[in-house]
């Protein structure tokens, strides 16, 4: 027969066991590649980098915690459309930016590798490839449109003279 102290000890020993192979795989899969947001963190990290912003004064002008953005940034929490948009203006960048990398928007349409060029242009600033992006959109859909309302050139049949 177990005594009560002893069975108290086995049971507990049995929970942490649980507990501590619970936490062992939750920290892999926090690592494993592909892991939620890891694409807009990094796009975010990159941005403040470029910026020359601290992770604190990002977190503070953002109105959000420091171990919250640093979460956001390596992946592990995936931010809200309110939060972006908060992370975008303490960044100066608009909001459809960090939508699009987070996949909450569609990327925009035109030649990829004009829309590829303006992002990586170093000379603009996040308000100017929006704005640049915005024309570029605008011009691009209203060509395509205009090609579909003009009518094609028909051939001229010649009138038989008999």
């Amino acid at each position: 027969m177990q005594r009560p102290g002893e069975f108290v000890r086995d049971q507990v020993s049995t929970v942490r066991g649980t507990v501590s192979a619970a936490a062992s795989a939750a920290a892999e899969a926090s690592h494993a590649p592909g892991t939620v947001g890891s694409q807009v963190g990094e796009f975010i990290r990159s941005q403040r980098s470029a910026a020359q912003v601290s992770l604190r004064e990002l977190a503070r002008t953002a109105g959000v915690s420091n171990p919250y953005l640093s979460q956001v940034e390596r992946g592990l929490r995936k931010p809200s459309a309110e939060i972006l948009a908060q992370i975008a203006r303490g960044l100066k960048i608009s909001a459809e930016t960090l939508y699009e990398q987070a996949g909450i928007l569609d990327r925009r349409s035109g030649s990829p590798g004009t829309v590829a060029a303006i992002r990586a242009d170093e000379a603009l600033s996040e308000r100017h490839k929006a704005v640049l992006l915005e024309l570029y959109e605008t011009y691009a859909r209203e060509h395509a449109s205009a090609q579909h309302r003009t009518p094609q050139p028909t051939q001229h049949l010649q009138e038989d003279p008999s």
